[in-house]
Protein backbone atom coordinates (compact mmCIF):
# COMPACT_ATOMS: atom_id res chain seq x y z
CA UNK A 1 0.00 0.00 0.00
CA UNK A 2 1.49 3.35 -1.09
CA UNK A 3 2.04 5.96 1.63
CA UNK A 4 0.97 9.57 1.02
CA UNK A 5 1.75 12.50 3.30
CA UNK A 6 -0.64 15.49 3.22
CA UNK A 7 0.78 18.75 4.63
CA UNK A 8 -2.08 21.26 4.91
CA UNK A 9 -3.08 23.75 7.64
CA UNK A 10 -6.76 23.77 6.61
CA UNK A 11 -8.08 20.94 8.80
CA UNK A 12 -11.30 20.35 6.87
CA UNK A 13 -9.55 20.20 3.50
CA UNK A 14 -6.76 18.02 4.90
CA UNK A 15 -9.15 15.49 6.44
CA UNK A 16 -11.49 15.41 3.43
CA UNK A 17 -8.56 14.81 1.09
CA UNK A 18 -7.23 12.08 3.40
CA UNK A 19 -10.59 10.31 3.45
CA UNK A 20 -10.83 10.44 -0.32
CA UNK A 21 -7.35 8.94 -0.74
CA UNK A 22 -7.98 6.23 1.86
CA UNK A 23 -11.01 5.13 -0.20
CA UNK A 24 -8.55 4.70 -3.09
CA UNK A 25 -6.47 2.30 -0.94
CA UNK A 26 -3.67 4.70 -0.07
CA UNK A 27 -2.19 4.82 3.42
CA UNK A 28 -2.48 8.48 4.38
CA UNK A 29 -0.52 10.53 6.94
CA UNK A 30 -1.31 14.12 7.89
CA UNK A 31 0.68 17.15 9.06
CA UNK A 32 -0.96 20.43 10.10
CA UNK A 33 1.90 22.80 9.13
CA UNK A 34 5.22 22.94 7.32
CA UNK A 35 7.55 22.22 10.21
CA UNK A 36 5.62 19.12 11.23
CA UNK A 37 5.50 18.11 7.59
CA UNK A 38 9.31 18.17 7.27
CA UNK A 39 9.66 15.99 10.37
CA UNK A 40 6.94 13.59 9.19
CA UNK A 41 8.53 13.22 5.74
CA UNK A 42 11.84 12.12 7.28
CA UNK A 43 10.18 9.72 9.72
CA UNK A 44 7.54 8.20 7.45
CA UNK A 45 9.44 8.30 4.12
CA UNK A 46 6.19 8.46 2.12
CA UNK A 47 5.89 7.48 -1.51
CA UNK A 48 4.44 10.92 -2.35
CA UNK A 49 3.93 14.28 -0.64
CA UNK A 50 0.99 16.67 -1.17
CA UNK A 51 1.74 20.09 0.28
CA UNK A 52 0.06 23.49 0.63
CA UNK A 53 2.16 26.65 0.13
CA UNK A 54 0.94 29.25 2.63
CA UNK A 55 1.27 27.63 6.06
CA UNK A 56 2.49 28.56 9.55
CA UNK A 57 5.92 27.46 10.87
CA UNK A 58 7.29 26.79 7.36
CA UNK A 59 5.91 27.49 3.89
CA UNK A 60 5.47 24.86 1.22
CA UNK A 61 8.54 26.23 -0.56
CA UNK A 62 10.59 25.70 2.61
CA UNK A 63 9.21 22.17 2.95
CA UNK A 64 10.20 21.36 -0.65
CA UNK A 65 13.69 22.79 -0.11
CA UNK A 66 14.22 20.75 3.08
CA UNK A 67 12.92 17.57 1.45
CA UNK A 68 15.01 18.07 -1.69
CA UNK A 69 18.28 18.62 0.19
CA UNK A 70 17.90 15.60 2.49
CA UNK A 71 19.24 12.35 0.91
CA UNK A 72 16.54 10.36 2.73
CA UNK A 73 13.65 12.26 1.12
CA UNK A 74 15.09 13.89 -2.00
CA UNK A 75 13.57 11.39 -4.44
CA UNK A 76 9.99 11.59 -3.14
CA UNK A 77 7.46 12.95 -5.71
CA UNK A 78 6.11 16.31 -4.54
CA UNK A 79 2.78 17.91 -5.51
CA UNK A 80 1.91 21.48 -4.53
CA UNK A 81 -1.74 22.09 -3.62
CA UNK A 82 -2.59 25.77 -3.27
CA UNK A 83 -5.07 28.54 -3.92
CA UNK A 84 -2.28 30.49 -5.62
CA UNK A 85 -3.07 30.38 -9.32
CA UNK A 86 -0.74 33.13 -10.55
CA UNK A 87 1.64 31.92 -13.26
CA UNK A 88 4.80 33.09 -11.48
CA UNK A 89 3.84 31.17 -8.33
CA UNK A 90 3.24 27.99 -10.30
CA UNK A 91 6.49 28.46 -12.18
CA UNK A 92 8.46 29.05 -8.98
CA UNK A 93 7.14 25.83 -7.50
CA UNK A 94 8.06 23.82 -10.58
CA UNK A 95 11.49 25.42 -10.85
CA UNK A 96 12.25 24.49 -7.25
CA UNK A 97 11.68 20.85 -8.13
CA UNK A 98 7.96 20.17 -7.56
CA UNK A 99 6.56 17.40 -9.77
CA UNK A 100 3.09 18.87 -10.15
CA UNK A 101 0.90 21.79 -9.05
CA UNK A 102 -2.86 21.73 -8.46
CA UNK A 103 -4.90 24.85 -7.76
CA UNK A 104 -7.64 24.81 -5.09
CA UNK A 105 -10.49 24.12 -5.45
CA UNK A 106 -9.52 20.99 -7.38
CA UNK A 107 -11.40 18.03 -8.81
CA UNK A 108 -10.84 14.67 -7.15
CA UNK A 109 -10.12 13.05 -10.51
CA UNK A 110 -7.39 15.63 -11.24
CA UNK A 111 -5.67 14.91 -7.92
CA UNK A 112 -5.87 11.15 -8.40
CA UNK A 113 -4.50 11.39 -11.95
CA UNK A 114 -1.60 13.53 -10.72
CA UNK A 115 -0.84 11.11 -7.88
CA UNK A 116 -0.93 7.99 -10.04
CA UNK A 117 1.11 9.63 -12.77
CA UNK A 118 3.85 10.67 -10.32
CA UNK A 119 3.89 7.29 -8.57
CA UNK A 120 4.21 5.51 -11.93
CA UNK A 121 7.05 7.81 -12.99
CA UNK A 122 8.78 7.35 -9.65
CA UNK A 123 8.59 3.55 -9.97
CA UNK A 124 10.06 3.74 -13.48
CA UNK A 125 12.95 5.92 -12.30
CA UNK A 126 13.62 3.52 -9.44
CA UNK A 127 13.94 0.63 -11.90
CA UNK A 128 16.30 2.65 -14.08
CA UNK A 129 18.37 3.63 -11.06
CA UNK A 130 18.63 0.02 -9.89
CA UNK A 131 19.97 -0.98 -13.31
CA UNK A 132 22.59 1.77 -13.10
CA UNK A 133 23.56 0.99 -9.51
CA UNK A 134 26.00 -1.72 -10.60
CA UNK A 135 27.86 0.85 -12.67
CA UNK A 136 27.82 3.43 -9.91
CA UNK A 137 29.28 0.94 -7.45
CA UNK A 138 32.44 0.92 -9.54
CA UNK A 139 32.99 4.68 -9.11
CA UNK A 140 36.15 5.62 -7.21
CA UNK A 141 35.83 6.27 -3.50
CA UNK A 142 37.46 9.63 -4.08
CA UNK A 143 38.31 11.71 -7.13
CA UNK A 144 41.88 12.88 -7.56
CA UNK A 145 41.48 15.85 -9.90
CA UNK A 146 39.07 18.30 -11.49
CA UNK A 147 39.39 16.32 -14.71
CA UNK A 148 38.13 13.19 -12.96
CA UNK A 149 35.21 15.23 -11.61
CA UNK A 150 34.37 16.39 -15.13
CA UNK A 151 34.60 12.81 -16.39
CA UNK A 152 32.14 11.76 -13.67
CA UNK A 153 29.72 14.48 -14.84
CA UNK A 154 29.93 13.20 -18.43
CA UNK A 155 29.61 9.52 -17.48
CA UNK A 156 26.87 9.77 -14.84
CA UNK A 157 25.21 13.18 -15.28
CA UNK A 158 21.97 14.05 -17.08
CA UNK A 159 22.79 15.14 -20.64
CA UNK A 160 20.97 18.23 -21.93
CA UNK A 161 21.06 19.99 -25.31
CA UNK A 162 20.12 23.64 -25.93
CA UNK A 163 19.98 25.45 -29.25
CA UNK A 164 21.44 28.88 -29.92
CA UNK A 165 19.84 31.78 -28.02
CA UNK A 166 18.06 29.55 -25.47
CA UNK A 167 17.73 30.36 -21.77
CA UNK A 168 19.18 27.70 -19.46
CA UNK A 169 18.04 29.41 -16.28
CA UNK A 170 16.86 32.86 -15.25
CA UNK A 171 17.88 35.17 -12.46
CA UNK A 172 15.72 34.42 -9.41
CA UNK A 173 14.95 30.81 -10.35
CA UNK A 174 15.70 27.97 -7.94
CA UNK A 175 17.28 24.66 -8.87
CA UNK A 176 19.22 21.76 -7.43
CA UNK A 177 21.44 21.23 -10.47
CA UNK A 178 25.05 22.06 -11.32
CA UNK A 179 26.15 21.91 -14.95
CA UNK A 180 29.33 21.07 -16.85
CA UNK A 181 29.57 22.55 -20.34
CA UNK A 182 30.58 19.76 -22.73
CA UNK A 183 30.31 21.84 -25.91
CA UNK A 184 29.29 25.41 -26.70
CA UNK A 185 29.43 28.89 -25.22
CA UNK A 186 27.13 30.49 -22.64
CA UNK A 187 26.87 34.05 -21.39
CA UNK A 188 25.57 34.98 -17.94
CA UNK A 189 23.96 38.36 -17.36
CA UNK A 190 21.99 40.42 -14.89
CA UNK A 191 19.06 42.70 -15.69
CA UNK A 192 18.28 46.00 -13.98
CA UNK A 193 14.84 47.45 -13.26
CA UNK A 194 14.75 49.00 -16.76
CA UNK A 195 15.37 45.63 -18.40
CA UNK A 196 18.92 46.54 -19.47
CA UNK A 197 21.30 43.58 -19.52
CA UNK A 198 24.84 43.53 -18.15
CA UNK A 199 26.87 40.50 -19.18
CA UNK A 200 28.74 39.24 -16.12
CA UNK A 201 30.73 36.36 -17.60
CA UNK A 202 31.29 34.03 -20.53
CA UNK A 203 31.56 30.25 -20.14
CA UNK A 204 32.87 27.65 -22.58
CA UNK A 205 33.53 23.93 -22.87
CA UNK A 206 34.98 22.52 -19.65
CA UNK A 207 33.52 25.20 -17.36
CA UNK A 208 31.11 24.55 -14.50
CA UNK A 209 27.88 26.53 -14.52
CA UNK A 210 25.31 27.23 -11.80
CA UNK A 211 27.64 26.92 -8.83
CA UNK A 212 25.74 28.43 -5.92
CA UNK A 213 25.45 27.23 -2.33
CA UNK A 214 25.82 23.50 -1.69
CA UNK A 215 23.93 23.90 1.59
CA UNK A 216 20.94 26.05 0.64
CA UNK A 217 18.65 25.99 -2.38
CA UNK A 218 19.22 29.69 -3.09
CA UNK A 219 18.09 31.45 -6.25
CA UNK A 220 20.34 32.17 -9.20
CA UNK A 221 21.72 35.71 -9.14
CA UNK A 222 22.10 35.90 -12.92
CA UNK A 223 20.59 34.44 -16.08
CA UNK A 224 22.35 32.03 -18.45
CA UNK A 225 21.84 32.21 -22.24
CA UNK A 226 23.42 30.12 -25.02
CA UNK A 227 25.48 31.92 -27.67
CA UNK A 228 25.54 28.81 -29.85
CA UNK A 229 24.24 25.25 -29.58
CA UNK A 230 25.28 23.81 -26.23
CA UNK A 231 25.58 20.35 -24.67
CA UNK A 232 25.56 20.09 -20.87
CA UNK A 233 25.95 17.38 -18.24
CA UNK A 234 24.06 18.00 -14.99
CA UNK A 235 24.35 16.59 -11.47
CA UNK A 236 22.26 17.40 -8.43
CA UNK A 237 23.78 19.55 -5.70
CA UNK A 238 23.41 16.60 -3.37
CA UNK A 239 25.50 14.35 -5.64
CA UNK A 240 28.11 17.08 -6.16
CA UNK A 241 28.36 17.63 -2.42
CA UNK A 242 28.77 13.90 -1.84
CA UNK A 243 31.62 13.72 -4.35
CA UNK A 244 33.42 16.73 -2.90
CA UNK A 245 33.10 15.40 0.65
CA UNK A 246 35.08 12.36 -0.48
CA UNK A 247 37.65 14.34 -2.47
CA UNK A 248 39.53 16.95 -0.46
CA UNK A 249 42.08 17.56 -3.21
CA UNK A 250 39.34 18.23 -5.79
CA UNK A 251 37.73 20.68 -3.34
CA UNK A 252 40.97 22.65 -3.18
CA UNK A 253 41.34 22.64 -6.96
CA UNK A 254 37.75 23.80 -7.40
CA UNK A 255 38.25 26.57 -4.84
CA UNK A 256 41.34 27.68 -6.76
CA UNK A 257 39.39 27.79 -10.04
CA UNK A 258 36.60 29.82 -8.44
CA UNK A 259 39.14 32.18 -6.88
CA UNK A 260 40.73 32.76 -10.29
CA UNK A 261 37.31 33.59 -11.74
CA UNK A 262 36.67 36.10 -8.93
CA UNK A 263 40.04 37.77 -9.61
CA UNK A 264 39.26 37.81 -13.33
CA UNK A 265 35.93 39.55 -12.65
CA UNK A 266 37.74 42.04 -10.39
CA UNK A 267 40.23 42.85 -13.16
CA UNK A 268 37.39 43.30 -15.65
CA UNK A 269 35.59 45.70 -13.32
CA UNK A 270 38.74 47.79 -12.96
CA UNK A 271 39.21 47.78 -16.74
CA UNK A 272 35.59 48.82 -17.28
CA UNK A 273 35.94 51.63 -14.75
CA UNK A 274 39.20 53.17 -15.89
CA UNK A 275 39.89 52.16 -19.51
CA UNK A 276 38.96 54.02 -22.67
CA UNK A 277 36.16 52.94 -24.99
CA UNK A 278 38.72 51.73 -27.56
CA UNK A 279 40.55 49.69 -24.93
CA UNK A 280 37.34 48.11 -23.61
CA UNK A 281 36.17 47.25 -27.13
CA UNK A 282 39.50 45.71 -28.14
CA UNK A 283 39.70 43.60 -24.99
CA UNK A 284 36.12 42.39 -25.40
CA UNK A 285 36.67 41.32 -29.03
CA UNK A 286 39.78 39.38 -27.96
CA UNK A 287 37.87 37.81 -25.06
CA UNK A 288 35.08 36.62 -27.34
CA UNK A 289 37.64 35.27 -29.78
CA UNK A 290 39.30 33.29 -26.99
CA UNK A 291 36.06 31.93 -25.53
CA UNK A 292 34.73 30.98 -28.98
CA UNK A 293 38.14 29.44 -29.76
CA UNK A 294 38.50 31.29 -33.05
CA UNK A 295 41.70 31.30 -35.09
CA UNK A 296 43.22 34.43 -36.71
CA UNK A 297 41.20 35.43 -39.76
CA UNK A 298 38.09 33.45 -38.80
CA UNK A 299 34.71 35.11 -38.40
CA UNK A 300 33.14 35.95 -35.04
CA UNK A 301 29.35 36.08 -35.10
CA UNK A 302 28.56 38.36 -32.15
CA UNK A 303 25.62 40.62 -31.50
CA UNK A 304 26.66 44.23 -31.03
CA UNK A 305 24.54 44.36 -27.87
CA UNK A 306 26.52 41.44 -26.39
CA UNK A 307 29.84 43.10 -27.19
CA UNK A 308 28.67 46.37 -25.65
CA UNK A 309 27.30 44.61 -22.57
CA UNK A 310 30.53 42.73 -21.88
CA UNK A 311 32.59 45.86 -22.53
CA UNK A 312 30.33 47.92 -20.26
CA UNK A 313 29.73 50.66 -22.84
CA UNK A 314 26.81 51.99 -24.86
CA UNK A 315 26.10 50.24 -28.17
CA UNK A 316 26.58 53.55 -30.02
CA UNK A 317 30.08 53.95 -28.52
CA UNK A 318 30.92 50.37 -29.47
CA UNK A 319 29.86 50.93 -33.08
CA UNK A 320 32.10 54.02 -33.31
CA UNK A 321 35.04 52.03 -31.94
CA UNK A 322 34.42 49.16 -34.39
CA UNK A 323 34.25 51.62 -37.26
CA UNK A 324 37.61 53.09 -36.21
CA UNK A 325 39.18 49.62 -35.88
CA UNK A 326 37.99 48.75 -39.38
CA UNK A 327 39.51 51.93 -40.86
CA UNK A 328 42.81 51.10 -39.14
CA UNK A 329 42.82 47.59 -40.60
CA UNK A 330 42.53 45.84 -37.23
CA UNK A 331 39.24 44.12 -38.08
CA UNK A 332 36.86 43.60 -40.97
CA UNK A 333 33.07 43.71 -40.63
CA UNK A 334 30.60 41.86 -42.85
CA UNK A 335 27.02 42.02 -41.57
CA UNK A 336 26.88 40.31 -38.16
CA UNK A 337 30.44 38.95 -38.53
CA UNK A 338 33.68 40.44 -37.24
CA UNK A 339 37.02 39.16 -38.59
CA UNK A 340 40.16 39.97 -36.59
CA UNK A 341 42.91 40.98 -39.01
CA UNK A 342 45.53 42.19 -36.51
CA UNK A 343 45.57 40.45 -33.09
CA UNK A 344 48.73 42.27 -32.00
CA UNK A 345 47.24 45.62 -32.90
CA UNK A 346 44.16 44.97 -30.78
CA UNK A 347 46.25 43.72 -27.85
CA UNK A 348 48.28 46.95 -27.89
CA UNK A 349 45.04 48.88 -27.33
CA UNK A 350 44.08 46.94 -24.19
Amino acid sequence: MKKILIIEDDKALRENTAEMLELENFRVFQASHGKNGITAAKEIKPDLIICDILMPEASGYEVLEAVSLDPVTSGIPFIFLSAKSEYHEIRLGMEMGADDYLVKPFEEDDLLKAIRSRLTKSASLSRIFSKKSKVLKTEPQSLKSIEELKTFFIDHGEHLVFENDEIIYREGEHTNKIYLIINGVIKCYKSNSDGKELTTSLYRSGDFLGLTSFVENIAYRESALTLESVELAALSKREMKRLLEKSEHVCLQLMNELNEKVLDVYDKLLHMAYSSVFSKTAQTILEFSSVLDKKPGSNLKIRRSDLASVAGIATESLIRALSSFKKEGLIDIEGPFIKILDFDGLEKLT
